[in-house]
């Protein structure tokens, strides 16, 4: 049926008069990640990406902030790849997987100071000809430039890795790696441990000393490029507010001062952990959960999902928050 005239140009405003309406609409959300970082308090994270995932965790940057790297977990954690994303037009795009991972169980990526290198756990076999999985080992890939592509991955070797797990791998300006692992002798927990960069080659790893290892588990340390002080993940400490909180420790004189929550401000009743820190941002995994129940309850089924699949619903998500030492 041929409509008149007048209608059609009636319908036609009519159209272009809700398109700009909708216009601000989608430009104010596009804005997301590039507010929240000036907003008060613990605030997610690239929302609209970190949103569609239940698993996320370990979160590393660039310093120009233009790329990062996490891992994508299914729920149960049988799969375990790391993710890379971008920013074009100050917005960060959709993840894709990164050129070494997706086959193995791959997790904790850590950006060394200078891009140039990047960090990595994994159970991956050491040997070419190999198909066998080994434990979890550090491993690392590396570029000329950040223009440059990533080689191929390679295992840190020993003195660092061991016929045990590996993990969380941190690194320093001058190359020194601080990591996560169990020595039985101790008769603790996780603990973090750093292994010095000295002639071309990686030292004996110690224990760290002073105030951050305990009996209990001690886990994903990130440390200062300049080894001033390092922030990790403490599971179930006498002054904890959650499962697992971030605490810190100062490196006074090379020896590293007794730990301190960082507090409710930043810290959840669930677990935070996987710190890391570029240009005064603080970069989180956290499974907080402000789920809440209506005073008189549910009768809107959209309602209802609405609240239940919210960015802290419970899900292991990204967070930022600021940070001044």
């Amino acid at each position: 049926m041929k409509l008149p005239n007048s209608i059609v140009v009636i319908l036609l405003i009519f159209a272009l008069s809700s398109c700009k309406d909708k216009a601000p609409q989608k430009e104010e959300s596009q804005k997301v990640d590039t507010t929240n970082q000036e907003k008060e308090g613990v605030q997610p994270f690239a929302a609209h990406i970190f949103s569609e995932f239940t698993n996320v965790r370990d979160f590393t940057m660039d310093g120009d902030e233009t790329e990062a790297y996490f891992s994508l977990q299914s729920p149960g954690r049988e799969l375990s790849v790391i993710m890379k994303i971008k920013k074009e037009n100050d917005q960060w795009q959709d993840p894709e997987i990164t050129s070494f991972s997706g086959r193995y169980t791959d997790l904790e990526p850590f950006l060394s100071p200078d891009n140039l290198k990047l960090y990595f756990v994994s159970n991956r076999p050491v040997l070419k000809d190999s198909t066998k999985t080994k434990d979890m080992d550090i491993w690392y890939v590396e570029r000329s430039s950040k223009n440059d592509a990533w080689s191929k991955p390679k295992n840190i070797g020993a003195p660092i890795n061991t016929d045990g797990d590996e993990f969380y791998p941190a690194v320093a300006s001058n190359g020194n790696l601080y990591f996560t692992t169990i020595k039985k002798e101790l008769e603790s927990a996780d603990d973090i441990f750093v292994s010095k960069w000295e002639n071309n080659a990686y030292s004996e790893p110690q224990l760290l000393n002073g105030g951050v290892n305990t009996k209990g588990a001690e886990f994903n340390a990130y440390v200062a490029p300049d080894e001033s002080y390092i922030i990790f993940g403490g599971w179930r400490r006498p002054d904890g507010i959650g499962a697992g909180d971030l605490y810190l420790s100062k490196n006074i004189d090379g020896q590293w001062t007794a730990a301190e929550n960082l507090g409710a401000d930043i810290n959840s009743k669930q677990t935070d952990f996987c710190p890391f820190i570029n240009n005064d941002i603080l970069y989180f995994t956290s499974r907080r959960s402000n789920v809440t129940q209506k005073e008189n309850g549910f009768t809107n089924a959209e309602e209802l999902l609405s609240e239940i699949n919210r960015y802290d619903n419970g899900a292991s998500r990204i967070y930022l928050v600021k940070f001044v030492n």
